[in-house]
Parts: structure tokens; C-alpha cells; sequence
């Protein structure tokens, strides 16, 4: 394991404010600057923060330190005390790894390993591509912590190699990472940093170096299966396609023609790449255009088809950009309908976390129905199995099917 030598964290008493107190008992994985009342002494990322209560001054939680972020503290586990030592990790990653044994008896072996707050490590991300591990980092915290958790991470998922991918904010200058760099191989060999894995039974690429953050997109797995559980005999459009993924798995459901649509003329080479990893590039077209003048321009002439997938990047990163996220959700539906052919198939996805789910379900809903045209919901998914949901923020993924007259 190529590492260097971390400081040793030292640990650091915390009494919180009243609301943030409120917030971790209830299980909350962060706790904003604003919310600590008091600290015993200067601490450093990736210290360990003890917090009592404020009345009794018992055992409320433990927590990281993060200098770097406004959530100052994140909270690795409350009500039961807690040293987050090798052993503490490694039933972090047993109990994790529980949770996607379902996922692993299928013919997948891509999956994600450890989903952050929601598997109890807040701004920790693992991922594995065949017998490729990538870990993302989203918090300097995790850097003392990378010598004990890193082995138990590659022997739970039996990977032969590791990938450190780093997020923005760490590879800033104003973040000390210890001399390590985001797409750092730190165990094994990588021979391509374009790594083919399996998802239900069909083969994809992840750019593991230089890739969207760890190289794919996992979370829709079950939603792209789907798709090409009913795609038999149908003319399809997949928007915001980037990689392909739902294009794959409807070409391989038998589609009569899938059109891949996307801004980026080098997600699309990635889509037309895995398309031929499968061998089924006969029925596969694409188009690098913006997608709301795409649409535009395959009303004009006359397109119509069988099965339409619209799932675009997030459109609200923050709560400023929510009412414009909103807009632009809306528009697309108003403007993927009249391509959509006579009893025709659309899904409506989002993955920005700002807009509520049933938001996103009644908007649609709304917008489909003021069209005149009859449209039936058939279900509603979110995030797949291995991103399981344990605090509300933490929920960001939602789709909704409807059926045409």
C-alpha cells in the first residue's frame, strides 16, 4: 500500500447548540459550525470529536474534525460510544457489504461498497469496477484514517487494485493531502485506466482516472434493467445519455432502435464504445446536440418513439437554483410528449437533491396531463440497492414512468 505517514489524530471534547444537539440524537450525520458551542481545544482535520450533552454532560456521539467545510463535524456514530480504530471499520464495511449481497448474486461486479453518511462515513465513497476498487474522498478527514480502512476495503471486495480519486475541494491548494494526488494508484497495477465490468450480464467501461466521479454512474442500474426488460420491438431515445448505459441494456432488450442523445460528443464515443463492448452496434445512432433543441429539432421533423428516457445531470446544486431547476424539468416534459408515440413509454428522471421527490413526481405529472393527452403512472423507483438512504439529504435519486394513450 503506497501511503504516506499521517499524523496520529487526537481526540477533542465538543458541546453542541441546542438544534444540532436535537439533530444528532436523532441520528443526523452532520453538524454545521454554527452548531458547536464549545471545543476543548484547536483541532485538526480528521481529530476526533467527543460530544456530551449539554444538561448531563453524558456521551452523546463521535465525530471527525473538518476545518475545511462548514459541516464541521461529521458524525461517524451516536448513542453508543465508539474509538474509530481498525475494528470499528472493519464492521463499518462487513455491515455495508451485508447490505448488497442481494446486488452480488446477480451478474454484477459493480457495485457501490460505501455510500458515505449512509453507511456511517460521511464524505467516504468506494466503488468497485470488476477487480478494480476506486475510493473517492469528499472530506480531509479521512486521510489519517486511509492505513486501516483501505486493507479491510480490498479484502471485502477482493479487489487487486486501488484508485484514490479526490473531489474539488481536496485537490485545492488549501487542503494539506499528504502528498497524495486524485487518480493515484496506492495498491496493485492498473493496466487501462478504462476498466470493463459487468452489469446484469452486459458489459460497460469506467475511466477510474480521469472519469465523473469514480468512472459511472451506479445508481440506476436497476432503472437501466428495467428499461431493457421492456424494450423488445421498440424504437427508443435515450436523452442525457452520456455512457450509454440505458441504450446498452435496451439494445440488448431486443430495441428495433435506440438514439443516443447527448451535449457531449465524448460521452457519446463512450456510449458507441460500450454499445460495441456488447456487440450490438447494428440498431444504435446518436446525435451531440443540446437536448432541448434536440428535441426541437426531432419534433420538426416528425420523430416519434416507442420508449423515452430523460435523465439529465442535476439541475440544483444548491437552493438558489431550485426554481430553475424546476422550470427545466418542466420544459422537458413539455417538450419530450409529441415525440412520444401512441401508447409509448417515458421515463422522468432527477438526481438533484434540492428538488423533493414527490415534487418531481406531482410537477410531472402535472405538466404530462396539461398536455390533453391521457398519460397512466406505472411506478416510481430511487436509488438502487448498494446506495441505500440513511438521513434525508442523503436522498437524492427519483423516476417516474408513465404509459400514453
Amino acid at each position: 500500500m503506497h501511503l504516506p505517514d499521517f499524523p496520529a489524530p487526537q481526540k477533542t471534547a465538543v458541546k453542541l447548540r441546542p438544534a444540532a444537539e436535537k439533530a444528532v440524537r436523532q441520528g443526523h450525520p452532520w453538524v454545521f459550525e454554527s452548531g458547536i458551542a464549545k471545543i476543548n481545544k484547536p483541532a485538526k482535520a480528521g481529530d476526533i470529536c467527543v460530544i456530551f450533552d449539554r444538561k448531563k454532560n453524558k456521551y452523546l456521539a463521535v465525530g471527525l474534525y473538518d476545518p475545511f467545510s462548514p459541516i464541521r463535524i461529521k458524525i461517524l456514530q451516536s448513542g453508543k460510544s465508539a474509538n474509530p480504530d481498525a475494528a470499528f471499520f472493519a464492521a463499518k464495511t462487513e455491515a455495508a457489504y451485508a447490505k448488497r449481497a442481494d446486488l452480488l448474486r446477480t451478474d454484477t461486479d459493480s457495485y457501490r461498497l460505501i455510500y458515505g453518511e449512509n453507511d456511517g462515513m460521511p464524505g467516504f465513497i468506494a466503488d468497485v469496477y470488476a477487480d478494480v476498487l476506486v475510493v473517492k474522498l469528499y472530506s480531509a478527514v479521512w486521510f489519517p484514517y486511509l492505513p486501516v480502512i483501505l486493507p479491510e476495503l480490498l479484502r471485502m471486495a477482493k479487489s487487486k487494485t486501488l484508485v484514490l480519486r479526490l473531489s474539488r475541494l481536496l485537490q485545492s491548494a488549501a487542503v494539506d493531502t499528504h502528498g497524495l494526488k486524485d487518480g493515484d494508484v496506492l495498491h496493485g497495477d492498473l493496466e487501462n485506466e478504462e476498466v470493463i465490468f459487468r452489469e446484469h450480464g452486459l458489459r460497460f467501461t469506467a475511466n477510474v482516472i480521469h472519469g465523473h466521479k469514480t468512472g459511472y454512474f451506479l445508481d440506476h442500474r436497476h432503472n437501466r434493467k428495467y428499461i431493457g426488460d421492456i424494450a423488445k420491438d421498440k424504437t427508443v431515445l435515450d436523452i442525457f445519455a452520456y455512457a450509454g448505459g440505458f441504450s446498452v441494456h435496451a439494445l440488448a432488450g431486443g430495441a428495433k432502435e435506440v438514439t443516443s442523445l447527448d451535449i457531449s460528443a465524448q460521452a457519446l464515443a463512450m456510449a458507441e464504445k460500450n454499445v460495441a463492448l456488447n456487440d450490438l452496434k447494428a440498431n444504435h445512432r446518436t446525435m451531440a446536440i443540446d437536448a432541448f433543441v434536440g428535441l426541437e429539432n426531432l419534433q420538426t421533423e416528425g420523430k416519434k418513439y416507442d420508449l423515452i428516457i430523460v435523465d439529465p445531470p442535476s439541475f440544483a446544486k444548491r437552493e438558489s437554483e431550485k426554481a430553475r431547476a424546476l422550470e427545466s424539468y418542466a420544459r422537458l416534459a413539455r417538450k419530450v410528449e409529441p415525440i412520444l408515440a401512441k401508447g409509448g413509454t417515458l421515463l422522468l428522471a432527477s438526481c438533484s437533491s434540492r428538488v423533493r421527490a414527490e415534487e418531481f413526481f406531482i410537477l410531472n405529472t402535472r405538466i404530462l396531463q396539461e398536455t390533453g393527452r391521457k398519460f397512466t403512472e406505472i411506478k416510481r423507483t430511487f436509488h438502487d440497492s448498494d446506495h441505500p438512504i440513511g438521513f434525508a439529504e442523503g436522498a437524492y435519486l427519483k423516476a417516474i414512468y408513465f404509459l400514453a394513450d
